[in-house]
């Protein structure tokens, strides 16, 4: 309200001294007729300043704006991966019995199109995420998450999150999977209920990271290499993937 209240009052002050000026030059010239000529003149080129600053020059500074907001999102987004989006990745789908139908899918090269990531992305939205979670050490799980916690919290708190809706629902899953294990004392003594609402957890998680993953191999293709290279020799699909090149 404050902010709406100083537009309207500098609005003002502003038409104030455009009329003083004006009166000040009839004073002085005593020339209505060079007053309204050049003000009619204004008047007329306006619609066109607008065009030209609000709709033309505006949009470019937005986009190299968002532009610049982007590359910071995606530099968060590798930040992620890095430090245990890769690492979660590479746990889940040791546990997915089906795992072996997409692990072909999923195998990125530096051969790929954007045809092929939009094939095979489709691909994955059709895949029912599975997790079994009778073989996921949970203890382990409890504590490499509860150790990522604060890390998460500071992804979350980026005001650069607000540009990627996608991602931000993967760190809130990831988030909500952290603070129901942490509340969990005796771990390795739950019920089979229980269980089972960690597995629907868990599997949300997969899902989620799993297209992430797909998203943020496409964005290093294209945009970085060296990144994608290392990407590629560190696939958590690949059996034979190794960081060593040879």
């Amino acid at each position: 309200m404050d902010r709406f209240r100083w537009q309207i009052v500098s609005g003002i002050l502003l038409i104030l001294l455009s009329v003083i000026l004006y009166v000040i030059h009839y004073l002085i010239f005593n020339d209505a007729n060079h007053i309204a000529l050049y003000l009619l003149g204004d008047i007329a080129f306006l619609p066109i300043e607008v065009l030209l600053v609000t709709m033309i020059l505006h949009r470019l500074l937005e986009e190299k704006a968002k532009k610049a907001r982007l590359e910071k999102l995606n530099v968060v987004i590798e930040t992620f991966f890095s430090e245990m989006g890769t690492r979660i990745l590479a746990y889940f789908s040791d546990f997915d019995p089906e795992l072996e139908s997409i692990r072909k899918d999923l195998i990125v090269t530096d051969k790929w199109s954007d045809k092929d990531f939009a094939v095979v992305s489709n691909r994955l939205r059709r895949y029912v995420y599975t997790v079994d979670i009778n073989k996921v050490d949970l203890l382990h799980l409890q504590g490499y998450l509860l150790e990522k916690r604060v890390f998460l919290v500071r992804l979350l708190e980026n005001p650069v999150m607000l540009e990627h809706e996608s991602f931000t629902e993967l760190l809130m899953t990831i988030f909500h999977l952290t603070e129901e294990l942490a509340h969990r004392i005796d771990i390795d003594q739950l019920p089979d209920t229980d269980l089972q609402h960690l597995s629907g957890d868990i599997k949300r998680v997969y899902g989620l990271l799993v297209c992430q993953w797909l998203d943020y191999m496409k964005y290093l293709k294209a945009n970085y290499p060296y990144l994608f290279s290392h990407a590629m020799r560190t696939n958590p699909f690949d059996q034979n993937a190794s960081p060593v090149v040879k």
